[in-house]
């Protein structure tokens, strides 16, 4: 396997598929995306590059589809993780995030396995590039990691 290619790409964000997204949203009534754009957005309420979602609460219903650089993406996952079970946090009902499948890492072993509902998501997906499937497949499979 091409390790380079597993981990490399020249964008950060993944537009989530819509039909997925929706899917989702049935089960689970998102409130905040926050990882969004306002073209990219799921929910009516998001936070972007201007309202960091590293350094703001999250509350609601979560969704996280969060920047895929290894370190962008392990922040993301440590502050899900944080706002879910720390004692400061108790403003999130739900937090689902969509995120690579690589149980190999140590932010997969510190802040989801065990942690967290984990359900591996069948084929690769088709992201989305300003509400359009990509002609291509994900390089990686991919997870949604889900903290209730």
């Amino acid at each position: 396997m091409n390790n380079d290619l597993m981990f490399s790409s020249n964008k950060d964000s993944w537009e989530t598929p819509q039909s997925l997204f929706d899917e989702l949203d049935k089960e689970f009534n998102f409130t905040l995306d926050v990882a969004a754009s306002q073209s990219n957005t799921k929910c009516g309420i998001y936070y972007d590059d201007d309202f960091n979602a590293l350094d703001s609460a999250w509350y609601g219903n979560v969704w996280c589809n969060p920047p895929y650089s290894r370190g962008l993406q392990k922040k993301f996952i440590k502050k899900a993780y944080d706002e879910f079970w720390s004692d400061e946090g108790g403003y999130v009902e739900t937090l689902v995030m969509l995120l690579p499948a690589r149980t190999d890492t140590i932010a997969f072993h510190e802040y989801i396995y065990g942690k967290a509902e984990i359900r591996f998501l069948k084929g690769r997906l088709k992201f989305e590039v300003n509400g359009v499937p990509s002609k291509n497949a994900a390089p990686f499979p991919s997870m949604l990691v889900i903290y209730r």
